[in-house]
């Protein structure tokens, strides 16, 4: 056999496998919005946590508010969530709900200056480029790619099986786009961040031929279907992209989120002009507060519509179980 043969031979089993490797389907869970009620939903939690870990998914999503709007928002309880976090067996990568920061100034709360409370949140939370959970999966970090948007750590993105996952920092409570002077230039510096963000993962999914792509944030966008128009909309620049650069992308999007604590599989997103439908966009809102249960998502690469849901719902945690 002549070398030259020998490596088109080899580089010809090693496209093969490569592209076995992409078309091989996996699944994730998605949940958030827990534990809410303070002690007794940390039990129904560490549940939850068990039957995930019984799954083995490749990684799970925590979409945000680690806790309750009328709850302290201190350091202690921080560190409590990230001590959970390090009991699931695979990855986790979190993306910031309100009332981890934005909320925190209500009495309830603590009167906290929100500000303060998120630079505490990103210094417990992503202190690294690698996710949490016990196994951790590295990540790419806005803040180490790109210097103009260094502070925001907690944006990211990775791949798995040829599909793109980006995170995203929206949180409820119109993404910070209230209250005062000091919330609103926080949300404009944000804002421009996760733009950016966007524009780069559609970017990345064309150069790289991904199969599709899957966004994680804490926010419900479509509670008012307003919210990609009215001008005091938190959401309308983020729906505003969403609604571009899918409409072009034409491959499967899914848009995942909690922040209203109902299971929702849907197609909010509309196109540009806000006539029509975009059926290449999913949205899954999972459950949360009372509902201490998650989502399993299925990914099948090679299946036009690649994904599949399956609720994990706990018989223990249910608030009102069947007989």
């Amino acid at each position: 056999m002549s070398m030259r043969f020998l490596k088109s031979f080899l580089f010809a089993a090693l496209i093969a496998c490569t592209s076995a490797a992409f078309s091989q389907p996996f699944k994730f869970v998605a949940l958030g919005d827990m534990p809410y009620n303070i002690p007794d939903d940390y039990v129904r939690y560490e549940r939850l946590i068990a039957e995930i870990n019984k799954i083995n998914p490749s990684f799970s999503i925590f979409i945000g508010d680690t806790k309750s709007g009328s709850s302290p928002c201190s350091d202690e309880y921080n560190l409590i969530i990230k001590k959970y976090f390090d009991q699931y067996s695979s990855p986790v990568i979190y993306s910031i709900g309100d009332n981890e920061w934005t909320d925190c100034h209500r009495p309830l709360a603590g009167a906290y200056d929100p500000i303060e409370r998120l630079h505490n949140v990103r210094k417990t939370f992503f202190d690294s480029e690698m996710s949490l959970g016990k196994k951790r999966l590295q990540l790419m970090r806005q803040a180490d790619l790109d210097p103009q948007f260094s502070k925001y750590v907690e944006n990211s993105m990775w791949v798995k099986n040829h599909f793109l996952f980006v995170n995203l920092h929206i949180p409820g409570s119109n993404n910070n786009f209230e209250r005062d002077e000091s919330a609103k230039q926080e949300y404009y510096a944000r804002n421009q961040a996760n733009l950016s963000w966007i524009e780069k993962a559609f970017d990345r999914a064309n150069r790289k031929h991904y199969a599709g792509i899957v966004f994680s944030y804490q926010a419900d966008m479509f509670y008012s279907p307003n919210q990609t128009t009215d001008l005091t909309s938190g959401y309308r620049d983020t729906l505003q992209a969403f609604s571009m650069h899918a409409q072009a992308f034409k491959k499967p999007v899914l848009l995942v989120h909690g922040d209203s604590h109902r299971l929702i599989i849907d197609q909010p997103l509309k196109t540009n002009n806000q006539k029509y439908t975009l059926e290449n966009v999913l949205r899954l809102q999972v459950m949360g507060a009372e509902h201490v249960q998650a989502v399993e998502i299925q990914v099948n690469p090679s299946a036009l519509q690649p994904f599949s849901f399956k609720p994990i719902l706990i018989r223990e945690n249910m608030v009102a179980p069947r007989d």
